[in-house]
């Protein structure tokens, strides 16, 4: 009986890699500025949560297929934790959140609606789910309601934003022949 070929091929693995490890760099600087963020002007901290989107959002655009997103996730969450080690679980419990939210939104269309849209559901999702959980953890509340306002509406955001970066960035790399059969 001959074996059906690996969904995640040393090819494939390599390429979740390459992404892993730049996007890693992204979020290892993401995690040096969050707390300066958080305690400053923290209505901009969706921008930095939202570049965690990058190496899922990249991994799917380049490979269109099942589970590359959570590896490469947890690829840059591992090189962004040498950054910052005391931050290693953040990375990772984010790195899992946001790669199983794309999963699952890919999984819906059974990995074959590959729009620009299906995307940014995702991000989405995350941008909503990361406003309300962020917004009670660092005691948003406590801040004058034109901060909170402006937290909310730019978490939300932020994910879309960095979607659209990295829509931009995997659709170069295929252009560039990363994707190629």
């Amino acid at each position: 009986m001959a074996s059906s070929p690996p969904v995640l091929s040393t090819r494939v693995l390599l390429v979740c890699a390459a992404i892993g490890v730049a996007t890693g760099i992204l979020g290892g600087i993401a995690g040096w500025v969050t707390v300066p963020v958080i305690t400053g002007p923290a209505f901009l901290y969706g921008l930095v949560l939202g570049s965690h989107v990058l190496p899922g959002i990249i991994a799917q655009e380049v490979l269109r297929r099942p589970l590359v997103a959570i590896v490469t996730h947890v690829i840059a969450a591992l090189i962004a934790s040498a950054f910052n080690p005391a931050w290693a679980m953040r990375f990772i419990g984010t790195a899992l959140l946001f790669g199983a939210i794309q999963e699952g939104v890919a999984a819906l269309t059974r990995y074959r609606a590959w729009g620009a849209w299906r995307f940014f559901v995702s991000a989405a999702v995350i941008g909503v789910f990361v406003a309300v959980v962020v917004f009670f953890a660092a005691h948003l509340s406590s801040r004058m309601l034109w901060e909170q306002i402006a937290y909310l509406i730019i978490a939300v955001l932020g994910p879309i934003a960095w979607t659209a970066v990295g829509l931009g960035i995997g659709t170069s790399l295929s252009h560039a022949g990363i994707a190629r059969r």
